[in-house]
């Protein structure tokens, strides 16, 4: 009989990626839901599920990603970031489940301009971020968790920074976009293997994974428009020309270098990746 794998936020970018790896792990038996099959805050629901299924891993995708409205939304952001996580890993450790935590680039303050490692001290300096922040310390709960730091994210799927520029070099001749903030663009598609990867042999803990390399927001459009064939102009300004509700961290490069080492992975480089998706979405358009 094969293991399963419970993935929440299955409708998202991460959830979605791994749909697409479902046929390569015959082995294991997928069960996806999102907030229609299964409500991650309400704790009874997510006991009568894993009682019911008992799965060996539980992959939290779901999160609550709007980070300005976050501001302003602070008790829905902790409920989605924080208690769900909680629910998920108290009931996940009560049936024996392993649990896998997508967390963010966001726990930290942003100040260090060098990659970032597992144990740097966090800062987060937005709700988004703080309610994320919480989210690791109850993942912890359940001692068989690996919490998987990322940034970035984009993909083939939902609404993303990569779309959102095509859109926009679609429809105008020019455009600002932030230059003073550092960080790397990461394929969610990526992010889906190396999940599966630390699905295969487990080593507890907190890891960082990103793709390779470190760009600017500016810099990652104008790889978005010239691989799209768009002739939009990216303009780059400064975060204080650009004001936002949350604030961002300016440089927030992850060091990828323990998850490397401890699961033998290759990570692809961030503008390989890019035109991948990008060649995926001007085949689907």
């Amino acid at each position: 009989m094969a293991d399963k794998i419970i993935v929440t936020g299955g409708n998202g970018q991460l959830g979605n990626c791994l749909r697409e790896l479902e046929g390569m792990y015959p082995h294991y038996h997928f069960i996806f839901t999102d907030v229609a099959e299964l409500d991650i805050t309400d704790q009874k629901a997510v006991h009568a599920l894993f009682s019911n299924e008992k799965p060996t891993w539980v992959i939290n995708c779901a999160a609550y990603t709007a980070v300005d409205k976050a501001e302003s939304d602070a008790l829905l952001a902790e409920k989605l970031n924080a208690t769900a996580v909680k629910i998920l890993a108290h009931e996940s450790k009560n049936v024996g489940s392993a649990f896998i935590q997508i967390s963010t680039d966001y726990v930290f303050g942003g100040k260090n301009p060098n990659p970032l490692h597992e144990d740097e001290p966090t800062a987060p300096v937005s709700v988004y971020g703080r309610t994320k922040l919480m989210g690791e310390e109850f993942a912890k709960e359940n001692p068989h968790h690996i919490i998987i730091r990322t940034a970035w994210l984009y993909s083939a799927y939902g609404n993303n920074f990569v779309k959102t520029m095509r859109r926009l070099g679609s429809e105008k001749k020019e455009i600002n976009v932030v230059s003073d903030q550092w960080g790397t663009p990461t394929s969610a598609h990526d992010l889906a293997q190396a999940v599966m990867c630390a699905v295969q042999k487990p080593v507890w803990g907190v890891y960082h994974f990103t793709d390779e390399g470190k760009t600017t927001w500016a810099e990652f459009a104008q790889e978005v428009m010239k691989m799209s064939s768009l002739d939009c102009v990216v303009k780059p300004i400064t975060t204080a020309q650009y004001p936002t509700s949350a604030t961002r961290p300016e440089y927030s490069v992850l060091s990828k270098e323990l998850f490397k080492k401890t699961y033998s992975y290759k990570i692809p480089l961030w503008r390989d990746s890019l035109k991948k998706v990008i060649d995926v979405l001007k085949t689907n358009k």
